[in-house]
């Protein structure tokens, strides 16, 4: 056991797993990676910086909405399906009733310039923030089997065919999550005949 992973906590109740992931959904305005981090990493301590990554690429490469993924996962984990329904449910509720009051709202000035404004606005934000939240999490990659080097050039080979060539997202993460997955096996396999050899 590392020392990273000794001062871990466990949510206590399937109530404080619901406001946890309830006030995450709350602050992910465009996308909730850097609240889940903060909130689940730094602030909660329920994972550490490398469990997250992991379970993060896991949400990603399933079906449905990252962050839901994640709770399902993460609640399942603690709680068994009473927890995965307690994450999904503290993500989906508060938020629902929020949109809708605002779609509401919004519906009457939506074509006001102000209010295009501050949509493109909210946009930037949240694309510094994701940016700052990768760059964070990239420290992490050191403890990468497959080894720093590989970690990044399949970052960049992501951000290459998605933010560049503008492929669909399934084929990138079907094509580099494959390979991805492949050369982890492989230097984890490799890892574990050194072992036994030595």
């Amino acid at each position: 056991m590392t020392l990273e992973t000794t001062h871990l906590q466990q949510p206590g109740s399937k109530t404080e797993l619901f406001i946890a992931f309830t006030l995450l959904a709350l602050q992910g305005v465009g996308g909730v990676l850097t609240v889940a981090q903060r909130e689940l990493v730094e602030r909660r301590k329920w994972m550490t910086n490398q469990q997250f990554v992991e379970e993060w690429s896991v949400a990603q490469v399933m079906p449905g909405p990252n962050v839901v993924n994640l709770g399902l996962m993460l609640g399942g984990k603690y709680f068994g399906m009473a927890g995965a329904a307690a994450a999904v449910s503290g993500l989906l509720i508060a938020p629902l009733i929020l949109v809708l009051g605002l779609a509401i709202l919004f519906g009457g000035v939506s074509d006001n310039p102000m209010a295009q404004g501050a949509l493109k606005g909210m946009g930037a934000v949240s694309a510094g923030l994701i940016i700052a939240t990768g760059i964070k999490l990239s420290s992490s990659l050191r403890q990468n089997p497959m080894g720093l080097g590989t970690a990044w050039l399949l970052a960049l080979a992501a951000f290459v065919m998605v933010g560049i060539l503008r492929l669909p997202l399934a084929w990138a993460l079907l094509g580099l999550g494959l390979l991805g997955c492949g050369l982890a096996f492989r230097a984890l396999s490799q890892t574990k005949s050194k072992e036994k050899n030595s």
